[in-house]
């Protein structure tokens, strides 16, 4: 996985505050087991003084002093044993004072070895998924708050299929999605006119995915085209390389979101762009959601077969019925 430096710098900055934390929670630990049990502080002199004549006997190179090390060893285990004893007498677990760490494995570090700790990863994740700003901005976006009571329970009269109840498998589906979401969930394509609840119901997803630590990206299809179009042709370096972060970050991230396909400036470039991205999460099997307004003829006519028969072929297609339920709320109000 090639991380974003920025972002990993903040996780690396998160995971000292809470390697701080910890520290700051183990002498405050420690304070109450010496007000509680003196005896653990004169034990822990001891062993401070033993650990110094321990050194003091490995750099003196007087011959052998296997005899006086073994001797020091025996009296550190005999102390250790009392210290303990002495901690459960005063009411304490015997390892009440030991070393905090958040994360087991790589005792917060972040490192296992040459590789990235799962913790770090986790960290990385939510600096990542913190720049979805722009699609959770409302704060209300979860399944709780959506309301099929917007959908016309009548049938259509062309589809003879209710809004409602196509709304309600929708809803079901994204629900679903979000719960067992996981690096082989499949790709949805969000299909269906304005104000129908696509960004809503990805936001939705978005929340619940990330909050089970998976990276998610969001971003406008033109936002992200524009990307693209930055990395290739910027003269200034700077935002030559964000841009380059920035396509890194699509590609690799657990659930990229693209949203309003079809609203985007369409060129040669942004159709090859397209397609680079679209492509490149599809081989690398990554989920990613596409909303959009189109149809699936609207799609081969604009982006050309090869974008329109990855997305109907490879995706799996949530149709959006109804009318805009934002016109609907506002009535409502009046």
């Amino acid at each position: 996985m090639a991380y974003n430096g920025r972002l990993l710098a903040k996780a690396r900055a998160r995971l000292e505050e809470i390697r701080g934390e910890n520290a700051a929670g183990q002498r405050r630990r420690l304070e109450e087991a010496y007000r509680r049990c003196p005896r653990a502080r004169e034990i822990d002199e001891t062993l401070r003084a033993q650990m110094v004549e321990l050194m003091g006997l490995t750099l003196s190179h007087r011959g052998d002093v296997s005899a006086e090390v073994s001797r020091i060893e025996r009296e550190n285990l005999a102390l250790q044993a009392e210290r303990a004893e002495a901690l459960t007498a005063a009411g304490l677990p015997a390892g009440y004072t030991d070393e905090i760490y958040s994360c087991p494995l790589c005792k917060d570090t972040g490192m296992r070895g040459a590789s990235v700790c799962a913790c770090l990863k986790k960290l990385y994740n939510a600096e990542l998924t913190a720049e979805l700003a722009p699609l959770l901005g409302r704060g209300d976006e979860s399944f709780e708050s959506f309301c099929l009571d917007y959908y016309d329970p009548a049938p259509d009269p062309e589809s003879g299929v209710s809004p409602r109840a196509c709304m309600e498998i929708v809803y079901n589906t994204c629900r679903e999605y979000a719960k067992k979401f996981g690096k082989s969930s499949p790709s949805l394509l969000f299909q269906g006119g304005t104000g129908l609840g696509k960004t809503f119901l990805s936001a939705c997803i978005a929340r619940q995915v990330s909050e089970k630590g998976y990276s998610v990206a969001y971003e406008s299809v033109g936002a992200a085209l524009e990307a693209f179009e930055t990395q290739k042709f910027s003269r200034d370096g700077d935002e030559a390389d964000k841009a380059a972060s920035k396509l890194r970050q699509y590609m690799d991230c657990d659930l990229m979101i693209l949203d309003d396909l079809g609203t985007e400036l369409t060129t040669s470039f942004s159709v090859a762009a397209l397609y680079q991205l679209i492509n490149g999460r599809l081989l690398r099997a990554a989920p990613t959601i596409i909303s959009t307004n189109l149809g699936g003829e609207e799609l081969s006519r604009r982006y050309g077969q090869q974008i329109a028969s990855r997305l109907t072929g490879e995706y799996e297609t949530l149709p959006f019925m109804g009318e805009d339920i934002r016109k609907a709320r506002r009535d409502r109000a009046q």
